[in-house]
């Protein structure tokens, strides 16, 4: 009999919040090629996803749903398990930004940003929580950030929501660990995605981000893929409540 490799997910079945591209989009393929089954959950077209996990061998599914509201966060669960048989991971990486001065800060744009990275994530984790419970156990990984750690500049939302998925995450750790549910955090460092494009063309700020990167280049979302599958399967069964950097060593310069 061939012995279980610590890794492997297969049999596993992993939803992935915004995963039409970028991190998402990264972190699912990764899922599936270590064996799940990945249902995809954006509010944008995810067919090019869908096809790079159907390549793997993996099954996939697409869920549509915005995640600014609460509202879809149980029909979520209740179409994954319908149709893919099971719930075993869950991987709340959909976020947005929204940029500006503190003193010109709008209600909206907090509002925006804070219920779509904190307040959508927390009851989603509780709905594909209360599934893991009855089920016997799962993952749960939140896609944290730089500015868990640290203030950052005109993006007051977005530090306090990307905070508050640090702290979330160790309480859900705590709760739930007992469980058999580990709830664990990525924080991505610089990442070449859509999001930062502006980041990258601009060619002064492209060179302050890089010289402070000590590996010396962006990340790449394929970069993200190890730990989240480290963090997803039975190799992290005992890691509860870490925020893991995948950041070239940016914090640590």
């Amino acid at each position: 009999m061939t012995a279980h490799h610590p890794f492997d997910l297969s049999g596993k079945v992993a939803v992935v919040t915004g995963a039409n591209t970028g991190i998402g989009q990264g972190i699912a393929l990764a899922l599936a090629q270590a064996g799940a089954d990945i249902a995809l959950v954006t509010r944008s077209d995810a067919s090019e996803t869908a096809k790079l996990v159907e390549q793997t061998g993996s099954r996939s599914l697409v869920v549509r749903a915005d995640l600014g509201t609460i509202e879809p966060c149980q029909r979520i669960v209740d179409e994954v398990v319908a149709g893919l048989g099971g719930l075993d991971i869950l991987v709340n990486n959909a976020g947005i930004i929204r940029r500006n001065d503190a003193t010109e800060f709008t209600e909206q744009d907090w509002d925006a940003v804070v219920d779509t990275n904190l307040k959508v994530l927390f009851f989603l984790s509780q709905a594909a929580g209360k599934h893991m419970i009855s089920a016997g156990g799962g993952s749960i990984i939140n896609i944290a950030s730089m500015l868990t750690f640290q203030g950052g500049i005109r993006v007051a939302s977005y530090t306090a929501s990307k905070s508050g998925v640090g702290g979330l995450t160790k309480l859900l750790a705590n709760e739930w660990a007992g469980k058999n549910i580990t709830v664990n955090a990525i924080a991505p460092g610089y990442i070449a995605t859509n999001n930062t494009a502006a980041l990258q063309a601009d060619e002064a700020r492209n060179r302050q981000i890089l010289e402070r990167i000590p590996a010396g280049r962006w990340g790449d979302p394929s970069d993200l893929g190890g730990a989240a599958v480290f963090l997803a399967s039975d190799a992290a069964r005992y890691v509860q409540g870490h925020i893991l950097a995948v950041d070239g060593g940016w914090l640590a310069r």
